[in-house]
C-alpha cells in the first residue's frame, strides 16, 4: 500500500508592529510570498490581528483573535516570526502572541514541535539585531521547534526588500531562503509522518 502526499504545507506568518507598513510586517508579508509561490498554503497573522489580551495560563477564556492564532498554528506544518528589536529583544507584542502556545501543551504535537520555524529579525543596529535573534531563536528551541539554519537580519530602512539596488536585493534573497528552508522541512516532515501511518494503515488491514 502507498500513500501520497497530497495536502500543500501549511505556513503560517506570525509579526509586525501595531503601525501597518512597519519593517517586520513588510519582510512576513515578503517572505510568506515566497512560500506561498513554492506551493504552500500561508496564512499571516499580523498587526492589529495581534493586539491580544496580556496572555494569562490562569484564564481560559480566549478572544476570537487569540482563538484564531492557537488554531493557526495546531494546523501549521511550517512558521515564520518576525518581530522588530526592541532594546535588543524582540517586541512585547510578539512575545505575547507566542506565549499563547501554552494552550498548545497538552496537543499531540505540543507548542512548535515537529515544525520549522524561519527567523527574521528588523532593527537599526547590527548589535541589536544579534541579540534579538538569539533570543528568538532561544524560544523557538524551548518551544520544541526546529530554527532554519539561515535566518534574516534586515535594517530596518532597506524596505521595501524588492527593488533592484544590491544590498535591497541582498535582503529580499535573505528572506528567500528563510521560505525555502521552511518550506522544505515542512515537506520533509509531512513525507516523514506519511511514512510512518503507513506501516500501521496496512497492519490495520
Amino acid at each position: 500500500m502507498t500513500m501520497v502526499q497530497t495536502r500543500k504545507p501549511f505556513i503560517v506568518g506570525i509579526g509586525g508592529t501595531q503601525r501597518p507598513g512597519s519593517s517586520s510586517e513588510l519582510a512576513l508579508r515578503y517572505c510568506l510570498s515566497v512560500a506561498e509561490s513554492a506551493g504552500a498554503e500561508i496564512d499571516i497573522i499580523c498587526g492589529a490581528a495581534l493586539e491580544l489580551p496580556l496572555f494569562d495560563p490562569g484564564v481560559s477564556h480566549r478572544t476570537p483573535a487569540a482563538r484564531r492564532l492557537v488554531q493557526a498554528l495546531r494546523r501549521a506544518d511550517g512558521i515564520v516570526i518576525a518581530t522588530p528589536s526592541y532594546h535588543g529583544g524582540m517586541s512585547g507584542m510578539i512575545k505575547n502572541a507566542i506565549d499563547y502556545t501554552e494552550d498548545m501543551r497538552e496537543d499531540e504535537r505540543s507548542y512548535f514541535d515537529g515544525r520549522a520555524v524561519g527567523c527574521i529579525v528588523c532593527a537599526s543596529g547590527d548589535q541589536a539585531l544579534g541579540t534579538a535573534l538569539a533570543g528568538l531563536r532561544s524560544i523557538v528551541h524551548a518551544l520544541r521547534g526546529w530554527p532554519t539554519p539561515y535566518a534574516a537580519t534586515i535594517k530596518s530602512n532597506d524596505k521595501p526588500f524588492v527593488d533592484s539596488q544590491p544590498a535591497k536585493r541582498e535582503v529580499a534573497q535573505a528572506l528567500e531562503i528563510v521560505a525555502s528552508q521552511v518550506v522544505s522541512f515542512a515537506e520533509m516532515a509531512m513525507a516523514a509522518r506519511v511514512e510512518e501511518v503507513a506501516p500501521r494503515l496496512v497492519a490495520a488491514h
